[in-house]
């Protein structure tokens, strides 16, 4: 068949161990024998990003406010460790937190259901979408270790020069504290992102924060959305037979583990990074996540919700065989793909995608998987596959497909 053409570049970020060996995988066997691929090209590996003083990370978001879909592999955020292990200069902050705050927006995880992977919460039918927040909170705190004792403020300047202080403690010892912050308007477009994408899956949308104890932070998060609501979207979501509220996150937990599903989870920036582990998790495997990040300027960026699987690329370099899920990368892939298709008005892009996640599920369902998903399937007998095999057994059922 000739392969399908496309007009415009994705940008293509390129990530770290042994998610970057799968990357080169699904390229060489999915994605070039079809398509006349067109990307822009970065290398977010910790090696390129601390050769360039982390600069090709802020490149690779200003690409994609400038193509408007980008596709990225997993990264090595670096702790103390890896600063020996990779020769560091310094320990450079995470890329998904670096993107996320240029692009702004909302990052939505949705589990991937499949038939023989059964979630561990035995109610939940339909898949549960995470809406987490992409800007503040812990990811771009100050922090301080004190030493001794003395006396730890707040304080504000105003542009007259103005201060207004809040005691935070009064140390009698060494202890630690942080600073976070948040803005408005990113609260604002958080809250449209969330209430734009329940319209347009028509599912109900829950938000839950922690406003009983934290009065002002927490609080003003609640209000920006309840007012955001009333003004804009309750008659939009009542026509759409859909609801949208607010309840404490402690009673989001309990009240999820009884739901069936299929709506949206809004929640801060940290919660909706543990919350996503935990949905993905409970649905059967990290590695069957999807996850994008909406800008409300209409920038999409498309990535696996889990990590670069250190542990099976170490197996890798030993040349020991690994059977490592590709499912959440290859779901990235056919996601900027099929947005790529339906901004450039390419329908034929769009359905590759839409059959290359096809011939993904139609692998597992005939017993063909990882090791991962083989220890949890209901399936009788799954034949498990190694790292490439997996690939090529889904490359198999795409040609069929096509």
């Amino acid at each position: 068949m000739e392969k399908i053409k496309m007009t415009t570049p994705l940008v293509e970020m390129d990530g770290d161990e042994m998610t970057r060996i799968l990357w080169k995988m699904i390229k060489d066997e999915l994605l070039n024998p079809f398509i006349d691929l067109k990307t822009e090209y970065y290398d977010l590996g910790l090696e390129r990003r601390n050769e360039t003083d982390d600069q090709v990370t802020f490149d690779s978001a200003n690409a994609t406010k400038k193509y408007g879909v980008a596709v990225k592999c997993a990264t090595i955020t670096p702790n103390a460790a890896r600063m020996t292990e990779y020769d560091l200069k310094q320990m450079w902050k995470s890329p998904n937190g670096t993107i996320r705050a240029i692009l702004d927006g909302t990052v939505f995880r949705t589990p991937i259901t499949v038939k023989g992977i059964e979630p561990c919460v035995r109610n939940w039918k339909k898949p549960i979408t995470i809406a987490r927040h992409a800007y503040g909170d812990v990811y771009k705190a100050s922090e301080m270790k004190i030493p001794g004792p003395g006396k730890c403020e707040l304080v504000y300047t105003a542009e007259d020069g103005t201060e207004t202080r809040e005691l935070i403690h009064e140390f009698e010892g060494a202890g630690i504290i942080q600073g976070q912050h948040n803005l408005q308007g990113s609260i604002e477009s958080f809250a449209r992102s969330c209430f734009n994408y329940a319209l347009d899956t028509k599912q109900d949308l829950w938000f839950a924060t922690k406003d009983t104890i934290s009065k002002k932070y927490d609080h003003t998060f609640k209000d920006i959305f309840q007012d955001i609501y009333d003004q804009e979207y309750d008659a939009k979501f009542k026509e759409a037979g859909i609801e949208y509220f607010y309840t404490l996150i402690d009673d989001a937990v309990a009240r999820i583990m009884k739901a069936e599903g299929g709506f949206i989870w809004a929640c801060k920036n940290y919660d909706g990074d543990v919350m996503s582990d935990m949905v993905s998790s409970a649905f059967g495997s990290l590695a069957m996540m999807t996850s994008v990040l909406v800008s409300p300027e209409g920038y999409y960026e498309y990535e696996a919700a889990h990590g670069t699987v250190q542990r099976h690329y170490y197996k890798h370099l030993k040349g020991e065989e690994t059977s490592t899920n590709s499912v959440a990368t290859i779901f990235a892939w056919t996601g900027a793909l099929r947005k790529r298709g339906e901004l450039d008005n390419l329908p034929e892009l769009s359905r590759f995608a839409d059959k290359l996640e096809q011939a993904c599920l139609s692998t597992i369902e005939a017993g063909k998987m990882t090791k991962d998903l083989a220890l949890i399937t209901t399936l009788d007998k799954p034949q498990v596959l190694n790292s490439e095999e997996f690939i090529k057994a889904v490359r198999e059922e795409l040609e069929g497909l096509l």
